[in-house]
């Protein structure tokens, strides 16, 4: 009788999530409700209360340490924006070649995901190019690319993709062999793509280059903007050698770094206008802060921690190793999954699904699942944060993503998947 509530509960919720958009109602709302009767049908059903609550506090305590990296790593992304800092990047962006700026733009949008994440990197690239593009065409090209490229470079960095940094976190893969094996997979899959439609655009010229409106770096210096720029990126690149170093959670790295980054930006804008400086402050950043998406983290990973007790979750992974037999192919399976559901409930049950004891770290199902679930939301506009965010920014029809770019995006998705399977074996070849 549990078993059966709590799937019944799950599938509810999980429908209610990933038909967020027909039902209008917004999916932290859904997952919170989930995890939520979840844990209420577990507690009155399950075991002694003792265990539940042991259980709980060990999914809080795990689930805690995800939130403060999140909330901080927006929080310095946020900083770094109100003062123009990306701006440092953007500006440098010339070209009157639209398939020279495609590329420029692909490669830009890829290194900077990894080192913040794939949904802040979609934000400002799509909005760089209504600066740069005057054509609603040529920018809905564009941003079909960009979600490719945001996703791709999410995946290879501990800190560019919220799934990846789910694994890092716990401790299925660590920094530096994530980036080592999944880095030539995730530049397939967004060059392969980016050649074809680079092709398409061949020849053809930029319309409104020089378009882009500056008045908003009034308030901020040059040194300013570069500054915070460089300061916040630091910050985000040094957590995993602070991780490394001190063998503390990356949790407590990042907020090290925000509170350096606080200070700083409070001390460099001590003299300034009341009005002005409460822009730029950090305390004003948090208000800026995507807390739907941090409540939705937070309310799905305790849903399927209810699954994980229960042991619901490697009851799933027998199953499908005994139908589809082949580990690589239930990876695949998952990511274009991905395109479909969101990536993070997908992640959270894979980490339940199979242990650390037959899996260890860094081994091959938990680098592969960081490239497949990274990337595998590109296929459909709804199938990752990058995409959504994409289709808000520049009204994207689904039907028209699913036309133009979901087959790239395949494409370069089982490029980079055939990729990293034989990079894998070669090796670790006898």
């Amino acid at each position: 009788m549990l078993t059966t509530a709590l799937v019944v509960l799950f599938v509810l919720a999980y429908l209610a999530i990933a038909l967020e958009h027909p039902l209008q109602v917004n999916k932290s709302a859904s997952s919170l409700l989930g995890a939520g009767l979840l844990w209420t049908v577990y507690a009155l059903l399950g075991p002694d209360g003792g265990q539940v609550l042991h259980e709980l506090q060990e999914t809080v305590a795990s689930t805690a340490q995800i939130v403060f990296f999140l909330l901080g790593a927006m929080a310095i992304v946020e900083v770094v924006d109100a003062h123009n800092g990306f701006e440092v990047i953007t500006r440098r962006i010339r070209t009157r070649s639209l398939s020279a700026l495609m590329w420029q733009v692909g490669l830009v949008t890829f290194f900077l995901s990894a080192i913040l994440d794939n949904l802040t990197t979609a934000i400002v690239m799509v909005s760089l190019m209504k600066k740069l593009l005057r054509e609603r065409e040529d920018r809905l090209l564009f941003a079909g690319l960009i979600v490719i490229a945001a996703n791709a470079g999410g995946a290879w960095s501990p800190i560019g993709d919220v799934t990846t940094t789910m694994l890092w976190i716990g401790g299925q893969i660590t920094a530096s062999e994530i980036i080592r094996g999944v880095f030539l997979a995730s530049v397939v899959n967004l060059v392969v793509p980016l050649f074809v439609a680079a092709w398409w655009v061949r020849g053809q010229a930029v319309i409104g280059l020089d378009e882009a409106n500056d008045s908003a770096m009034a308030d901020t210096s040059e040194f300013e903007r570069n500054l915070m720029f460089f300061l916040g990126l630091g910050v985000l690149v040094a957590v995993p050698a602070f991780k490394t170093w001190t063998g503390l959670p990356p949790f407590m790295g990042i907020l090290l770094g925000l509170g350096l980054l606080w200070l700083v930006g409070d001390l460099v804008h001590r003299r300034k206008d009341d009005i002005v400086r409460n822009r730029l402050t950090l305390a004003h950043a948090l208000t800026r802060i995507d807390m739907p998406s941090i409540i939705f983290f937070i309310g799905i990973l305790l849903a399927v921690a209810t699954l994980e007790h229960t042991h619901l979750l490697q009851a799933l992974a027998q199953w499908l190793d005994a139908t589809v037999g082949r580990l690589d192919l239930i990876v695949i399976l998952i990511g274009l999954a991905s395109a479909v559901v969101d990536n993070v409930p997908l992640v959270a049950a894979s980490m339940g699904m199979y242990s650390l004891q037959v899996h260890p770290t860094d081994s091959f199902l938990w680098e592969f699942m960081a490239y497949c679930a990274g990337t595998g939301g590109s296929i459909l506009i709804i199938g990752s944060a990058a995409g959504v965010a994409a289709m808000g920014l520049e009204r994207i029809d689904f039907l028209w993503y699913l036309k133009k770019i979901s087959g790239l995006a395949l494409v370069g998705y089982l490029a980079g998947a055939l990729v990293y399977i034989i990079q894998f074996s070669l090796g670790h070849a006898a």
